[in-house]
């Protein structure tokens, strides 16, 4: 009867045990066929991406726009810009209202010029403006956007159009027989391309505009001294023969211009009145003599 007893004891605990184990395998068994959360990880790992390219995107828009800003360690970015003509000229050298100059460019965009500049914030000139007078413009930091009229229309004018209208150090007029569509010129600087769409306009803009390593007279104005030149009608561009004296490249002709502290002297008073005293300058004091030099080009 004992031995019977522990038999049936041993085949208690045996059949527990098998329970214990039964339990086991199939909790085993339901974790084994438990899904993964593939969706989950999905809509994880696409969330990254995402970011990824939101942040790889933001980044490239950023150096973008800061590739083209001039810095003391790139102080001239068009360098990087292809098909950019450079020349350097000399500054301050000055014509008077009726004389041309033998421009070495066309479009010029720099030498010798007017000694009135041509009003340049945002201005769009319906006709061809004299070149004497842009480039007087130019050597103040401004761009000029000179465009073929038998080329660039509708749409495309429209386009140009849209980077000057409102904003300062600018200006664009017609320029016939222009032999690209358009030329965008700075100081010592010029581009001419066709594509009024293509990249480099904005990249030219960004880098030369006003940029002061660039062009010789960084605290000049862009808007001109009432009286001496009218935007709505502005001296016409001059497209005759060029006369014998006209004033050659290096200023064999010219007037040397009085520059004082970056600002330009106005314009001499007309016959028989006073000048104003130069900027700065107090009521009555003598007005100093020009000196000759001109500014060096920077």
């Amino acid at each position: 009867m004992a031995s019977g007893t522990k038999n049936k004891s041993g085949g208690s605990k045996s059949a527990k045990g098998g329970g214990r184990n039964s339990v086991k395998a199939m909790r085993s068994a339901a974790a084994v066929k438990k899904p993964k959360p593939w969706g989950t990880l999905a809509i994880i790992i696409g969330l990254v991406v995402l970011a990824v390219g939101v942040i790889g995107y933001s980044v490239l828009q950023v150096n973008k726009v800061t590739a083209w800003v001039p810095s003391e360690s790139n102080q001239d970015p068009s360098d990087d810009i292809s098909g950019v003509t450079k020349v350097k000229y000399e500054a301050a050298i000055h014509v008077k209202g009726n004389q041309r100059v033998a421009y070495d460019q066309s479009p010029p965009f720099g030498g010798p010029h007017d000694e009135v500049w041509a009003d340049c914030n945002g201005m769009v000139y319906p006709n061809p403006v004299r070149s004497e007078n842009m480039v007087h413009m130019m050597e103040h930091g401004a761009i000029w956007i000179a465009y073929n009229p038998d080329k660039v229309k509708g749409a495309d004018l429209d386009v140009l159009k849209g980077k000057v209208t409102g904003q300062d150090f600018i200006a664009m007029s017609p320029y016939p027989g222009l032999d690209k569509g358009f030329a965008v010129q700075s100081w010592g600087h010029q581009l001419k391309l066709d594509n009024v769409n293509d990249e480099r306009v904005d990249q030219f803009i960004r880098s030369l505009k006003r940029n002061n390593y660039q062009f010789p007279e960084p605290q000049a104005r862009c808007d001109t001294i009432p009286g001496s030149f009218d935007p709505t009608n502005p001296p016409p561009f001059d497209s005759s023969p060029m006369p014998a004296d006209a004033v050659k490249m290096d200023g064999t002709g010219a007037s040397k211009g009085q520059v004082n502290n970056g600002q330009e002297a106005p314009p001499p008073a007309p016959s028989g009145s006073q000048a104003p005293p130069a900027t700065g300058a107090p009521s009555g004091a003598q007005q100093p003599p020009a000196s000759g030099s001109q500014q060096p080009t920077r």
